[in-house]
């Protein structure tokens, strides 16, 4: 069947790139010395992906050449053939100074193409001695290999581009800390008195893109963690200017929790001022480690909460199997709680959950005063919403307490 054919035949056997076993297939098909696949970025030539064992220094992914300096624009305009066995035989390339400089003794290419028949770069493969024996059957057997697997080749590409762009992006947010605090009060439904601050990320980036965009980016690159690790220590860094009858209430993820790097984070910190939302809308993994770890957050004086009780996996054998300190109901149990007997049948047991446990109930989303009035009838404890107020940065949410108690006293 042969390289080619046994290429097709695998598909993505063995979990390999598609892209990286393509160019190794070909280049060695070729007895070439080098092949790569490049993008066209204006008039650059951005390498995406190498095969190139032993020659990695002459081309490696996310290598830039000026187009002009290649042989690319010149092939693509007809000025070069696109199978050249020895560079010194033709009168144009013997003359380029790349052939020169890398040096190219043989050549053989051609553009890879979108769907729309635009270029999107080049398939390439390279020597340094001439090969003789090149010739048009070789290149069609790249171009068969092109045909039959542009797609993937093209979607494994912009899987790989996007993940650049992902990495940039969070490397610039952690790098120049492009995020603020917010922070939301938590009032007392009883009287509305404000008993502490959950802290809400707000990411700087024009346009505008939400903070669970940016961590579940993050995740996808493998650094959620880290970037949940620098929302929460800027966070930690306001506990000493909030009243000191209030708490501050910060997200973490389950893994997070679970891995003990949140606790690490805690030396110098008022500990038993702090509640950690465990934030999770996947299946938690290793149950054991995260209860460890939420009983040495407890050791150093935390209290656990459950985020978004009701919604996605945050549901009631969760809550058994953690056992936490406060329970917070998602706004999809208290928006519309005045007009739904379910939803305050659902509440009611919550409460009751809670009084059998310990626990303390926190009903997010608050926006109506029939909303409010029915969650105090139901025995709520706490609540946040914007009726109660809205995440603000530190100085305007200090100031709102202070608007709060001056319109109390009134």
């Amino acid at each position: 069947m042969g390289q080619l054919g046994q290429f097709i035949s695998d598909g993505d056997a063995g979990g390999e790139d598609l892209v990286d076993r393509a160019l190794r297939t070909v280049r060695s098909y070729l007895q070439m010395e080098v092949a790569y696949l490049s993008e066209f970025v204006d008039n650059t030539m951005v390498i995406r992906a190498v095969d190139a064992p032993g020659f990695e220094a002459i081309a490696h992914p996310g290598a830039a050449f000026d187009r002009d300096y290649t042989y690319c624009n010149k092939i693509c305009a007809g000025d070069l053939p696109e199978v050249i066995p020895d560079t010194g035989r033709d009168p144009l390339a013997a003359t380029l100074p790349i052939t020169r400089d890398i040096p190219i003794g043989s050549h053989i290419s051609l553009p890879i193409r979108r769907a729309d028949g635009s270029i999107y770069g080049m398939l390439c493969c390279l020597s340094r001695d001439p090969h003789p024996s090149l010739n048009d059957r070789d290149l069609e057997m790249m171009r068969a290999f092109a045909d039959i697997s542009a797609t993937q080749v093209n979607d494994s590409i912009a899987r790989r581009v996007r993940l650049e762009t992902l990495q940039d992006r969070i490397d610039g947010a952690l790098r120049e800390r492009r995020f603020d605090i917010a922070f939301q009060p938590i009032c007392n439904l009883a009287d509305s008195f404000v008993s502490g601050f959950e802290a809400l990320s707000r990411f700087r980036s024009d346009p505008y893109r939400p903070p669970n965009l940016w961590f579940a980016e993050a995740e996808e690159i493998g650094r959620g963690q880290e970037l949940e690790l620098a929302v929460i220590e800027q966070a930690l860094a306001a506990l000493p200017d909030l009243p000191a009858h209030t708490y501050l209430s910060v997200d973490a993820s389950a893994d997070t929790v679970a891995s003990g790097a949140l606790l690490r984070r805690l030396t110098g910190v008022a500990a038993e001022r702090l509640v950690v939302e465990i934030t999770e809308h996947a299946e938690i993994t290793d149950i054991a480690a995260l209860q460890a770890a939420m009983a040495a957050l407890r050791i150093k004086g935390a209290r656990i909460a459950i985020d978004d009780c009701g919604a996605g996996y945050s549901g009631l054998q969760q809550v058994v199997r953690l056992r936490p300190d406060i329970i917070k109901l998602d706004i999809s149990l208290t928006a519309g709680i005045d007009e739904d007997r379910a939803l305050r049948s659902l509440a009611a047991a919550m409460v009751h959950y809670a009084g059998e446990t310990d626990a303390v109930i926190v009903a997010e989303g608050i926006e109506t005063e029939g909303e409010l009035r029915t969650l105090r009838s139901l025995g709520i404890h706490k609540g946040q919403g914007y009726l109660l107020g809205r995440p603000q940065l530190l100085d305007r949410a200090l100031e709102g307490m202070e608007d709060a108690k001056r319109m109390g006293a009134a």
